[in-house]
């Protein structure tokens, strides 16, 4: 899913069903290969970006020039993926391009949903394990781990000429970009990334009932990106009670508590599709 939460829990990957793999690395490919394109590449990166919406179109009815986009192609005509989810993350890197500020919340929502619940709603997908509740709640998730990543890197982001703090939040707060610039951040400062965690949380709370309605090892992939997402944002908390240190980010020991918390606290949803299970093969 979104990086937070497999940057904060790295075993995530690992513990989805072994056939899947191949198919999820190939998504997974695919959006590293955008990233790529709207992040470090030099040149006319909306050239590129626009080249990659052909390649799109390639992979379903032709034969893509890139290695990674032949690669995708075997899996999205094998499993009858649609393109919009990939159509999407194009769109969302050629958003970064053109705009670096959002002034609302739900502007910034627009965008996540552009460059984060995309991911969510491919996996699912791929693992067969889509319904339209799995994937409000996914998107949920998704959202709520982009947005505690961006508060992760809030100053590393500022340093890219980029700020994902939405700018009515920052006047309300009483804060100016530069508070943001390095750290020691000033209480007002910290109060908005106070307020900005809880947003988090909420996003994170809403989409959890998705581990529940999951089964064997998907679920708990679910629930260690769910987990690392959370332990992000005790990450921040606590560097925000720490009024020398930036945002920090969590020890693998917090994220583990955190995941056993999120799958005590998940249990089994009744009335829902069962999940892929281990070793079974998509239809």
């Amino acid at each position: 899913m979104a990086r937070a939460g497999g940057e904060n829990f790295p075993v995530a990957p690992l513990v989805l069903p072994r056939w899947a793999r191949a198919h999820l690395m190939a998504v997974y490919g695919f959006a590293r290969l955008a990233d790529d394109i709207g992040d470090e590449v030099q040149g006319d990166r909306l050239a590129l970006l626009a080249w990659l919406d052909e390649e799109i179109d390639r992979a379903w009815t032709g034969t893509p020039e890139h290695p990674v986009m032949r690669r995708l192609a075997v899996t999205v005509r094998q499993l009858r993926l649609s393109p919009e989810p990939f159509r999407q993350l194009v769109e969302a890197n050629r958003r970064d391009q053109l705009v670096d500020r959002y002034e609302t919340i739900d502007a910034l929502m627009e965008y996540c949903a552009l460059s984060a619940n995309p991911v969510g709603r491919l996996v699912l997908e791929v693992l067969g394990a889509a319904t339209p509740e799995r994937l409000r709640w996914s998107d949920s998730v998704c959202t709520g781990l982009q947005v505690a990543e961006h508060l992760q890197d809030v100053s590393e982001d500022l340093e890219r000429g980029r700020v994902y703090l939405p700018q009515e939040d920052l006047f309300w707060f009483g804060c100016s970009e530069e508070d943001f610039r390095s750290p020691p951040f000033g209480p007002e400062a910290r109060a908005l990334l106070g307020f900005e965690v809880q947003r988090a949380r909420t996003l994170l709370d809403d989409g959890s009932p998705l581990v529940g309605s999951l089964g064997g090892r998907l679920r708990l992939g679910v629930a260690a990106f769910v987990a690392g997402g959370q332990a992000a944002l005790d990450g921040v908390e606590q560097g925000l009670r720490s009024p020398s240190r930036a945002p920090g980010r969590p020890r693998r020991r917090r994220a583990a508590r955190r995941l056993v918390r999120v799958l005590a606290s998940s249990g089994r949803r009744t009335g829902q599709p069962s999940a892929v299970r281990v070793g079974a093969g998509r239809p």
